[in-house]
């Protein structure tokens, strides 16, 4: 419970730190010279394909996604290529502000409830401010609606969180292409053994490049860089790829991927699948973009 307190107090500090320099960056921005130009479109969401990226919402916007995960292609046609079975996820993102944003989730997998905020610290800018990268900061936590162990049994309350703390830092390098480096830190308050770590620190790799402005690829490669022993017998690192097509209010991705979860947790430390065994799912994301 100690070790609970402690991480919960350095989550409140870090958002409470972040919040504050928002806020002057905001009274700042309010301030600023008209010739600065903000960079547009580093990504077309807030997410590169599962992973986090970059760009916030709006203020007063909100987004509505819906992602699925279907089954092994490889299991072929007795289950029509994995499209028999499905996880989904549901999501709600709102803009509270221009450079802060929250979200909740619902995915299927684990019966998982995640909740988050993403906050917008630096933007790629030229003119009277010359920024050359964006910067945003990403903390979240997940309550597992299912056993963590194989007990079968539902743990306590604080023993099915996780919390996750990840940096995003993009550069949009041309009209075309787009590039971003996410370090992720996730806590699990619970494992499966105890051979695997609780802690899990990553380093998110991510790219897009346009086609035409509504159209895209992208991907993504999350290698975990403390593996434990668990780890390295069970588990892979997740690699995505998506084609994204955009249409006015609408986004949407047909995926390749390894994993089968969409939340920081489950996809980033628990990916099971290897792309070299063929453990491959077709998936998508649709987004829809209401301002209200």
């Amino acid at each position: 419970m100690n070790n609970f307190k402690s991480i919960r107090i350095l989550l409140i500090l870090n958002f409470v730190t972040i919040f504050s320099f928002g806020q002057n960056k905001a009274d700042a921005g309010n301030n600023a010279s008209k010739d600065v130009n903000y960079v547009a479109d580093t990504f077309y969401s807030t997410r590169v394909v599962n992973g986090q990226s970059t760009e916030g919402i709006t203020q007063n916007r909100l987004d509505f996604r819906i992602e699925h995960r279907f089954d092994l292609i490889k299991t072929g046609f007795p289950e029509f290529f994995g499209l028999d079975h499905a996880y989904t996820l549901f999501g709600l993102e709102y803009g509270i502000k221009d450079w802060i944003m929250v979200g909740i989730n619902r995915t299927s997998s684990t019966q998982a409830i995640s909740g988050f905020s993403k906050i917008s610290i630096l933007r790629q800018s030229t003119g009277s401010i010359n920024m050359p990268l964006s910067v945003s900061f990403f903390i979240g936590s997940s309550y597992a609606g299912l056993p963590i162990d194989n007990s079968g049994v539902l743990g306590d309350f604080f023993s099915q969180l996780s919390y996750t703390s990840q940096l995003l830092i993009s550069k949009k390098f041309n009209d075309k292409f787009s590039a971003q480096l996410s370090p992720v830190w996730i806590h699990r308050n619970k494992v499966v053994s105890l051979t695997n770590n609780n802690d899990i620190i990553a380093l998110g790799i991510s790219a897009n490049y346009k086609f035409t402005p509504t159209l895209s690829i992208s991907g993504e490669y999350y290698p975990v860089l403390n593996p434990s022993v668990y780890y390295t017998n069970q588990n892979s690192n997740s690699l995505s790829f998506s084609v994204d097509i955009q249409t006015g209010g609408h986004l949407f991705q047909i995926v390749l991927s390894n994993s089968t979860d969409m939340i920081e947790k489950n996809f980033i430390g628990e990916t099971t699948g290897k792309w070299l065994n063929g453990d491959i799912h077709l998936g998508f994301n649709i987004l829809r973009k209401f301002d209200l």
